[in-house]
This record gives structure tokens, sequence and C-alpha cells, in this order.
């Protein structure tokens, strides 16, 4: 996986983010009901019917691929550390997407930790595998940590998508495969192309 990703360009990325679907794709997701696949396919359909930006779309698609990525391999319920899925992910996105998309990635956890903060029903509301993850990751944040946070130009659109990483767990939600959005992920991608 690691000599993969030094080959990857902006004209092969595209493809290597499919095959991961494609090959990984039905693996556990974390002691959820869904697969990692799933998930992150539910949590881009979800935002695209809700009429939200590709940005967006393409963000919740990818949030999680640091799960694929991530040379210390994905999360269990047996975990006693976190394993930074967030920052594996990032650091392959941020090569290749806006920032506003690896900085989706990069801090989806803390967007968690952020809620549960500053939101005691989004706490309520957590799966087991999120609580124990939570624990893993710090727990809720601190005044400073959340002072901090809120300073992040992208809070918003970060929120955003926790909010649809959180509902990309309904067993029963049929979604397109990666390669509907496939078209999405590329003009993101040569959004930040186009832009250097």
């Amino acid at each position: 996986m690691k000599e993969n990703i030094k080959n990857l360009t902006s004209k092969n990325i595209v493809e290597f983010i499919g095959s991961i679907f494609d090959r990984r794709g039905d693996e556990e997701y974390l002691g959820e009901p869904v697969t990692m696949g799933q998930h992150m396919l539910q949590g881009a359909t979800l935002a695209e019917e809700a009429g939200q930006p590709d940005q967006i779309i393409v963000a919740a698609l990818l949030h999680d691929i640091g799960h694929f990525t991530s040379e210390f391999g994905t999360f269990t319920m047996e975990d006693t550390e976190d394993r930074f899925h967030e920052d594996a992910g990032a650091q392959v996105l941020e090569k290749f997407f806006p920032k506003v998309i690896s900085d989706c990635c990069r801090f989806h956890v803390a967007a968690k930790r952020y809620l549960c903060a500053t939101d005691p029903e989004y706490f309520s509301k957590l799966s087991e595998a999120s609580l124990h993850s939570l624990s893993l990751q710090g727990g809720p944040m601190s005044s400073d940590e959340i002072s901090k946070f809120e300073e992040n130009p992208n809070l918003e659109k970060i929120i955003t998508v926790r909010h649809l990483d959180d509902a990309g767990k309904d067993p029963n939600l049929e979604t397109p495969d990666f390669w509907y959005f496939a078209p999405k992920v590329q003009s993101m991608i040569e959004q930040k192309t186009g832009a250097e």
C-alpha cells in the first residue's frame, strides 16, 4: 500500500481510490451494522440527496479513507489506543484535493470531540463503537481545544461532514457505487490542480 501511494498522481488517484472501494469496501466498519464502503457511500448519498455542494459530497465519500490507507490497519472494538486514521487519510487527500476536503477528513474526529463538548444531545446519540473510539481519541474537547477548533475557516463544512459520518450507518440504505461519484471526485481534483 505504501509503495502504491508514493506513485499516485492526479491522473491515477481516482482509479486508485475506486480500486480501494472495489477491493476493500466490504470490510467491517468498526462494529457498525454497515461495511466500510457502505458507510462512506451512504455519507455521500445523503449529502447529494440533501443538495449539498460537490465539496461536501466528496468529503463525505472520502472522510474515512484513512482506514484503508493507514499502515496501522483499521480500528476495532478491542483497540486500546487510537490509530489516527483521520491523519493517514488527510495526508493522501491533501496532495490531490482542495483544502476543504482534506480538512473534512483531518478534522472529522475532532468534530466529534467538539460536538460532544458543546452539544449534550449529540453525545447521547453516539453508537457504542463511536463512544469507544471517542474514549481513545481524547474524549470531549476542553474549552481551550474548543476555542482553537472554532478558528478553522472550514468549521461549518467539517461539522456537516461529521453529521453525515454519523448518519451513514443504516444497513437498509442503498447507495450507488463509488464509480457513480467518480466524476465529482475528478472535478474536485481538477479544482485543486487548476488553483495551483
